[in-house]
């Protein structure tokens, strides 16, 4: 599979003059946002009053979830289309954020695939790739070019998603858990990078009734508990880190 970087787009644009937090709430940007995790926080952290940065290679789906968070009356969110696996797309999306919004008070790092069941001398070489692109060079590409962003005021929470597959292993799922773990490494390393006031954090987010969930466990999947539900707690951990969780693993 040939990896492309996906148009650039503002679905939609801020006021002008909106140029950081809205009065009252926190300014978020969240990776992989058009469905699953990324769509469920969006809505709770909007229904909270905060503003939301939205990013997906899924431009129906943006135009979805712009209805949605239109309901709120607010009109500061900004959702945009691109592909954290480009260098380049993410490079314009933190062009586009900037100018639009300014530094974000958190990223969450939610974009984030997962290989067909296979034994790894079955997994064909574009879904391995596909895995590592996104889960682990996807979260790099955003420290990239946000981190020294935040640098100057020294503030701002990173959030990367791990699993528990990110602490452990599972048959069948090995890419994914390779990507994971280096996920684990790499926010550890990152955090020791940072300055006071700033923390990057892995977050296990739980095991949630998602399209990743069916891919791994079939209709079992539905046994767990849907994305809605995890939200609101996602959205009060998330929204309580502090840069004292620098460093941290921690679990929804």
């Amino acid at each position: 599979m040939t990896i492309t970087t996906a148009s650039f787009g503002v679905i939609n644009r801020a006021a002008p003059g909106a140029g950081g937090v809205s009065s009252g709430g926190r300014t978020v940007l969240i990776t992989g946002v058009s469905k699953g995790l990324g769509r469920a926080l969006a809505l709770e952290l909007a229904k909270r009053g905060h503003t939301v940065i939205g990013c997906s290679r899924a431009l129906d789906k943006l135009n979805s979830l712009q209805s949605e968070l239109s309901s709120d009356h607010n009109n500061d969110h900004l959702l945009l289309n691109a592909d954290v696996r480009s260098n380049s797309s993410v490079e314009e999306l933190a062009r586009a954020v900037m100018e639009k919004k300014g530094v974000p008070d958190i990223i969450v790092n939610n974009a984030g695939t997962i290989n067909r069941n296979n034994k790894i001398w079955e997994v064909p070489v574009e879904e391995f790739d596909a895995v590592i692109d996104t889960n682990v060079k996807g979260i790099a590409n955003v420290l990239r070019h946000f981190i020294p962003l935040m640098l100057p005021k020294k503030q701002g929470i990173i959030v990367n998603f791990s699993s528990g597959w990110g602490r452990s292993g599972a048959a069948l799922v090995a890419p994914y858990c390779a990507s994971k773990w280096a996920i684990e490494g790499l926010t550890r390393s990152v955090a020791k990078e940072l300055p006071d006031g700033m923390a990057a954090i892995a977050l296990n987010p739980g095991v949630i009734h998602t399209e990743m969930l069916r891919s791994c466990f079939g209709t079992s999947a539905s046994h767990y508990q849907a994305p809605d539900t995890w939200a609101s707690k996602a959205a009060t951990m998330i929204l309580n880190l502090t840069g004292a969780d620098n460093g941290a693993s921690l679990t929804v």
